[in-house]
């Protein structure tokens, strides 16, 4: 398994809960273990160790930075702002802080859950060891054990032969969800209330009475432990039932520091896969691409008021990525610069329904409208990051008429957008008799570029361009001689005329409509 970085810690945990001060030997430096500072034992030598200051003052951890260099720790964190960055870069070791009055077991259990996190290719990642933590606790106190979300879904729970069950045991087992009642939702009330194990009755006359324990760390509520009182539980099931619990909190972080860190590597492995600088089938393989595929790009429409566009655009990505997994499973979606890409793998028959589907759902959900673009299938993923363009391309052209296009619905106007971006970067295809035409108009208030437009546009038929005007066949015959002797445009000339066409319409983004 790949050893946890000080970067990978920081996207897990960093933010409010965690700075970085200084990281002289760079992010990419490893973490082996977070481990607390006990001023009375002298600092062993521990490779990639975090060490935890408790005891000390951050303005006076000079010399704990300099014992961890010694030591080899990795870095050293400690409890406020004002800690020794100066020592820290000068002995080469990574400098962090928590807030003044964060509690260090909590700190503790927090970057000990992270540190021990991996990348997985599974978001079953941790159950393995709750199951076997349900086992060791129905095992200690004789009580059949279940272990929940805050949500009322269970996640694991423990096969111990020959302990009594009940009914309402059984069907939560089955569903993996705990059966829902009023009854039920006033014992929860209780137990998240507690801070003990509290022992809950029956809630019918054929079921069996609880012991119950809320799991939390740091005052977050992360789930729960259920244990079925037969009546005959060990005499020390309370405090086994606690210690579970406290354990249960361990790995329940442990299980989402590592979602995330997989969530975020994979992110990093899109974005570059995206914007072409990945290895193609090697991230297709970690990513779990096959065969043919799309990328569809979702945004909040601009001209909408958003109060807080990033959180909300956050939210987007939510939506899209559980719509995604809800038809494709496992899948990739990444958030880049406002825009949330994903990719819909085959052949794409029904990538826009999807694609509409989203649109309609993020929209009620965010209380603003999105639009969705959808890039060209391509045969694998080498074409992906032509696709993302062509998606990018389309999401120019959208608006409230046109919610979600396709790369193939709008392909003339998308290829008139590539060739301005084209001629815009090229000097010599943005020069030309255009830009003289456009600066006649504005100095006389005239209409000669439009004019001219909508006589391309009506494929140089005067009555055809008039009727765009709305003016009479003379007025564009006498508008397009005032043109070529003020500007010297020679109209005779079929290449001139295809080059002032396309400069018009993609450089100066003039169209037959524009007033």
């Amino acid at each position: 398994m790949d050893t946890c970085t000080l970067g990978d810690l920081l996207d897990v945990v960093g933010g409010p809960a965690l700075r970085l001060h200084t990281a002289p030997a760079g992010r990419a430096v490893p973490v082996t273990e977070a481990v607390l500072y006990d001023g009375h034992i002298p600092l062993a030598r521990q490779p990639g160790a975090l060490l935890l200051a408790v005891g000390v003052r951050a303005a006076e951890a000079g010399p704990l930075v300099r014992a961890a260099a010694e030591a080899e720790l990795t870095g050293v964190v400690v409890r406020g702002a004002d800690g020794p960055v100066e020592e820290a870069r000068a002995h080469g070791v990574a400098l962090l802080s928590v807030a003044e009055d964060a509690a260090w077991h909590q700190v503790h259990l927090l970057l000990a859950s992270a540190v021990g996190a991996r990348p997985a290719a599974s978001s079953d990642t941790g159950l393995g060891d709750l199951f076997a933590l349900a086992d060791a606790i129905a095992a200690a106190t004789g009580g059949a054990t279940a272990v929940e979300d805050p949500r009322q879904r269970i996640l694991a729970y423990s096969t111990v032969p020959g302990q009594p069950v009940d009914e309402d045991r059984r069907q939560g087992i089955l569903g993996l969800q705990v059966p829902a009642s009023a009854e039920n939702t006033e014992q929860y009330r209780r137990l998240f209330a507690a801070d003990r194990p509290v022992r809950l009755p029956a809630l019918s006359g054929s079921d069996l009475p609880r012991l119950a324990m809320p799991v939390r760390a740091g005052g977050e509520t992360l789930g729960s432990v259920w244990v079925v009182d037969t009546g005959a539980l060990a005499p020390d099931a309370e405090d086994t039932l606690a210690q579970g619990a406290s354990t249960a909190a361990l790995l329940l972080l442990r299980a989402r520091a590592a979602r995330e860190l997989a969530r975020h590597r994979n992110s990093d492995l899109l974005r570059r896969l995206l914007d072409g600088t990945a290895d193609a089938p090697a991230a297709a393989e970690r990513l779990g691409v096959t065969g043919p595929a799309r990328v569809a790009a979702f945004v909040l429409d601009s001209a909408a008021s958003v109060p807080d566009a990033e959180r909300t655009a956050l939210r987007l990505l939510d939506v899209v990525r559980l719509q995604c997994e809800a038809r494709y499973g496992r899948h990739a979606c990444v958030l880049l610069d406002g825009v949330v890409y994903a990719v819909l793998p085959g052949p794409g028959e029904r990538h826009r329904g999807l694609a509409e589907d989203i649109v309609a759902r993020a929209g009620q959900a965010l209380r603003a409208p999105v639009r969705a673009a959808l890039g060209e299938v391509v045969p694998d993923a080498e074409g992906l990051a032509d696709s993302r363009a062509d998606a990018d391309l389309v999401l120019r052209l959208l608006d409230a008429d046109l919610p979600v296009a396709a790369v193939d619905e709008v392909r003339a106007r998308v290829t008139l957008l590539r060739l301005a971006d084209v001629m815009g970067r090229q000097r010599e295809l943005g020069a030309g008799a255009w830009r003289r035409v456009l600066a006649y108009d504005a100095g006389h208030g005239t209409e000669y570029a439009r004019t001219l437009v909508c006589w391309f546009d009506a494929g140089c038929d005067m009555a055809g361009a008039a009727r765009l005007l709305a003016v009479h066949p003379n007025t564009c015959r006498y508008r397009l001689r005032q043109l070529q002797q003020h500007t010297g445009i020679d109209l005779d000339d079929p290449d001139e005329r295809l080059v002032l066409w396309l400069q018009l319409r993609t450089l100066a983004g003039l169209t037959a409509a524009t007033p």
